[in-house]
């Protein structure tokens, strides 16, 4: 009988020190992929938050993601993203002795407050998620008093 030598033994650790990386990263260099993509278990999204007087400028990178994927969600001045990810590798090969299936979740917030809700625009083009959230005009409540 052969003896099975785990796959990623040290994923199962919850310590996330740098030891442990270089054993998965090492397991990770002999998988099926030539060039190994982002590790959606320990990595997120790279977020540039820009703002100019009218709106907040947001674009996220998420190279391979599809907008299925991604829940948008304005609520009490906070925006979140979050992607949801599932996916499972199906080889119709009989007797097969590994099968893998990954499932990713990432999310990021932001706190944007004064922001029109109903006119928050959200495209997603090559592998850009870019949201414009238009700023609210506030009333100047300045007012001068009398001194007596």
């Amino acid at each position: 009988m052969f003896g099975l030598t785990p796959f990623n033994r040290h994923a199962v650790q919850k310590t996330n020190n740098e030891f442990v990386d270089f054993y998965n990263m090492i397991d990770d260099f002999f998988n099926d992929s030539f060039l190994p993509g982002r590790s959606l278990r320990s990595d997120t999204f790279k977020l540039d938050v820009k703002e100019n007087e009218q709106e907040f400028l947001i674009e996220a990178e998420m190279p391979g993601i599809k907008k299925e994927e991604i829940n948008l969600d304005y609520n009490d001045g906070r925006l979140t993203i979050l992607v949801q990810r599932n996916e499972e590798v199906n080889e119709e090969k009989q007797n097969y002795i590994h099968r893998e299936r990954r499932a990713a979740s990432m999310q990021r917030g932001l706190y944007l407050k004064n922001i029109k809700a109903d006119s928050i625009d959200a495209k997603l083009e090559n592998g850009i998620l870019k949201i414009i959230a238009p700023k609210l005009e506030l009333e100047a409540n300045k007012q001068r008093i009398e001194i007596k």
